[in-house]
């Protein structure tokens, strides 16, 4: 099973809201997964960034990889830099 971080999208029409998981590649976008580990509102103004940084830091080390938005995410909160992005 390849374990991707990646956003699921959450919240209304014209006001998006996304919560950052950990999930099976192959599941689709807003499916099931397999842990919630932060939110990203982009509404506010400035976006607002909340990560669960051990969590994050626990799936980077059992080899998920984040995707290209998440990996900017985390990069932007300053908890680490990530290898690369898919």
């Amino acid at each position: 099973m390849a374990v991707v971080l990646r956003l699921s999208r959450a919240g209304t029409h014209k006001a998006p809201f996304y919560h950052v998981v950990a999930t099976d590649s192959r599941k689709p976008r807003d499916g099931k997964y397999l842990e919630d580990v932060g939110t990203y509102d982009p509404t506010r103004k400035p976006a607002l960034i909340e990560l669960k940084a051990e969590r994050i830091q626990h799936w980077l080390s059992e080899g998920a990889r984040p995707s290209q938005t998440v990996a900017m995410l985390i990069k932007r909160a300053k908890l680490t830099k990530p290898a690369a992005a898919t």
